[in-house]
């Protein structure tokens, strides 16, 4: 299925369940940049791609994708930056940033419920080339 279009169809999956009686509605696969302003989109696409050039590693995991950045400052600066800027226009990724002890690798894991890793994969075609 053509990228576009895998985004189109995410963008109006919204997710409804039922936990303990109650029906809980998580918010739709698509990126809302209109939770952020014209300065911190130009940003994010900016730490985008300086971060797509120093990944080391992309592993698949079951419910999303680990990105292997190096463990220097510089680099943790803007790993730490993303994320908080793409948990406000993506709330459904759940991220989990790993830091390997004595300066080593930084991990950041983007995982979440079915059809994130499709999302991941639709969306992040920069961070996933080898």
């Amino acid at each position: 299925m053509a990228a576009w279009l895998m985004r189109v169809v995410l963008c109006f999956l919204c997710l409804v369940t039922t936990m303990n009686g109650q029906t809980v509605t998580s918010s739709p696969f698509y990126c809302n940049l209109s939770t952020l302003t014209k300065a911190e989109r130009d940003r994010k696409e900016a730490i985008g791609g300086l971060l797509a050039a120093r990944r080391l590693a992309v592993h698949e995991l079951p419910t999303g994708y680990e990105f292997v950045f190096s463990g220097d400052r510089s680099t943790l600066q803007l790993v730490s930056e993303w994320v908080d800027t793409e948990r406000l226009c993506c709330p459904f990724f759940e991220f989990d940033l790993h830091l390997d002890r004595e300066g080593g690798q930084v991990a950041l894991r983007l995982t979440g419920r079915d059809g994130t890793k499709e999302f991941i994969r639709a969306d992040f075609a920069r961070w996933m080339r080898q």
